[in-house]
């Protein structure tokens, strides 16, 4: 039972019961509701600063686990990028080397990455750095194992036709020469016998008797007979494919016709001393492109290897060419 509030009156000199308004009580009551709320609320705000719901506890473990799962990804792209690097190396060094392709170079193995930022869609959230450094990565090793995936179907290619190259490459001497006899004079600087100066000469010439056959260095086909009374005289060109070409000067008479197909050690003419020439001999280049080599490293189907020291040490003699 509430209990009844009196005041004293000094006009009276007595005690007045004390009358509360129902306006007064309706200001309290709201009051109080109020201030039962903000308590609450305020409550609410601290302890959700340390404890959180069954909700949010699931999301931060769902995120944590997220995490890891990305910095475990981020370790296997580390180590599948040294794989590759490997891989890559062994293509550049070994593989392309053995079968004569030039060598992949890094701005075309690393290229496609600059410029235009093509991560801004991930930007804007807490781990927004996490997610661009990994799917970063990811584009670049896709991109260098599609340019890898290229290059070994390049080399599957190039060993199906390693067969047809080693056929091709010319690799025999272009005259019968066992004794290493008739190797007159080396690729290199000579003297030449009709000016009598030093001049690069850019074959080898094999001293022979007129009638002496000429025989092709490797498969290939004919690209180019001549015949003249100048210069290098009656001469035959063999195209071997894959980048190769021999050349046959001063030949007594040559035994084949332009584009006919030739192989390794088929007859193509005789020797003989057409054109400038001071003697029986047959001037023997080797081009590979556009350059002019030394004959005397392709004649390793022919020579053992104290032959091959032997025609080595004839060839490095600067003496006088025979054209």
């Amino acid at each position: 039972m509430a209990k009844v509030k009196y005041y004293y009156d000094t006009d009276t000199l007595s005690y007045r019961k004390i009358e509360v308004k129902k306006s007064d009580y309706y200001k309290r009551s709201i009051i109080g509701v109020l201030a039962v709320v903000l308590i609450a609320f305020f409550g609410f705000i601290g302890f959700s600063q340390f404890l959180m719901s069954p909700n949010e506890r699931s999301q931060k473990r769902e995120l944590d686990n997220l995490k890891l799962h990305f910095e475990i990804i981020e370790k296997r792209l580390a180590e599948s990028s040294k794989v590759l690097a490997q891989l890559q190396e062994r293509d550049n060094t070994i593989y392309r080397v053995y079968f004569e392709a030039n060598p992949i170079p890094d701005e075309q193995r690393k290229a496609g990455f600059g410029g235009v930022n093509r991560y801004k869609y991930i930007d804007g959230f807490d781990n927004s750095a996490m997610i661009e450094k990994v799917t970063r990565e990811l584009d670049i090793l896709s991109k260098q194992m599609v340019v890898q995936s290229k290059s070994l179907d390049e080399i599957v290619v190039l060993a199906k036709n390693k067969k047809e190259m080693l056929a091709s490459i010319p690799a025999i001497q272009p005259v019968a020469n066992k004794e290493l006899k008739r190797m007159a004079s080396g690729y290199g600087y000579r003297i030449h016998p009709i000016y009598k100066t030093r001049k690069f000469h850019w074959g080898m010439d094999f001293s022979a008797p007129r009638g002496t056959p000429v025989y092709a260095t490797g498969n290939g086909k004919i690209e180019k007979v001549k015949r003249s009374r100048r210069g290098y005289g009656n001469q035959v060109k063999i195209d071997h494919g894959f980048g190769y070409k021999t050349f046959y000067a001063h030949l007594e008479k040559y035994t084949v016709r332009k584009n006919q197909k030739v192989k390794r050690g088929d007859l193509i003419g005789y020797v003989g001393t057409s054109g400038t020439s001071t003697a029986p001999h047959l001037h023997y280049e080797v081009i590979k492109g556009n350059r002019k080599l030394n004959p005397v490293y392709f004649y390793f189907s022919d020579l053992t290897p104290e032959e091959y020291d032997r025609m080595l040490e004839l060839a490095s003699q600067e003496n006088q060419s025979l054209d």
